[in-house]
């Protein structure tokens, strides 16, 4: 039968696509859209990180791995020097490792190389209650499920697991420290093991320390230098404010020959 014969209602039927399967092509094309690799989520950093919601809030923000932040402490270990795109990860111990094919009849060898599967995921953070996202491997992903979670992975005490962590592992170790529910959860220990608790006295002593040994403050500067400089400091944590740390005066002064 030719198309000519069918009557003009059949033919439009025919031609234009049913309401059933229209919604089922956008549906596709929302999940492409939704896990598409696009340039953005390819990009260096984590442009879609979350926002804590502990007590800080937006006045501490999630470190960037690029980012150079004076109030963290410096990685005990340093930035790893082999594998360096691991320094922006969860990559544990893993590295990219050489070896050969070696086929069967003739003995030939091919070399090839083995990579880790690295992922990016969003991980759930109890004490920031935000997602955080990084990139990880599964093997980390595994040891982080048997942890009880990724706080529980970070705040791991063992030198393997510090080793493990890495730059970027240590600056999410370093933020959710600052968050209540893991102070709680120091000062429970604290009273388990039959210690004190830390009164605002020796927790301003000991951020004084640290802000000493950053070269925050000069060693031996009087008291009231030193509160105002920790209140800069502070200032410029929670905001955006540049400030000089100290004042040469003798700085380009001409001396007389």
């Amino acid at each position: 039968m030719s198309s000519n014969l069918l009557p003009m209602p059949l033919r439009t039927v025919l031609a234009r696509p049913t309401a059933s399967h229209s919604p089922a092509r956008s549906t596709c094309h929302g999940a492409a859209r939704a896990f598409g690799m696009s340039s953005a989520l390819l990009a260096t950093g984590y442009p879609y990180q979350g926002v804590p919601r502990d007590s800080h809030g937006l006045s501490m923000p999630i470190p960037k791995p690029s980012s150079k932040s004076p109030e963290i402490p410096p990685y005990p270990y340093g930035p790893r020097r082999v594998y360096k795109q691991s320094n922006g990860g969860l990559y544990g111990s893993s590295r990219i490792q050489f070896g050969n094919n070696v086929s069967e009849k003739h003995n030939v060898k091919t070399p090839r190389k083995w990579r880790p599967n690295v992922q990016r995921r969003r991980l759930w953070s109890d004490s920031l209650r935000c997602f955080v996202q990084t990139k990880v491997t599964t093997s980390v992903l595994r040891t982080i499920d048997k942890a009880g979670g990724l706080d529980n992975y970070l705040l791991g005490d063992k030198t393997q697991r510090i080793k493990e962590l890495g730059p970027w592992g240590w600056k999410l170790r370093w933020r959710i420290m600052q968050s209540e529910t893991v102070e709680q959860r120091f000062a429970a220990e604290r009273m388990a093991l039959g210690l004190p608790p830390k009164s605002p006295g020796v927790l301003q002593a000991e951020a004084l320390r640290e802000a000493t040994l950053m070269g925050l403050i000069p060693a031996g500067a009087p008291a009231q230098q030193t509160q105002q400089l920790m209140a800069e400091t502070q200032q410029v944590i929670d905001g955006d404010r540049d400030f000089v740390i100290g004042k040469d005066e003798g700085f380009m002064k001409e001396q007389a020959p």
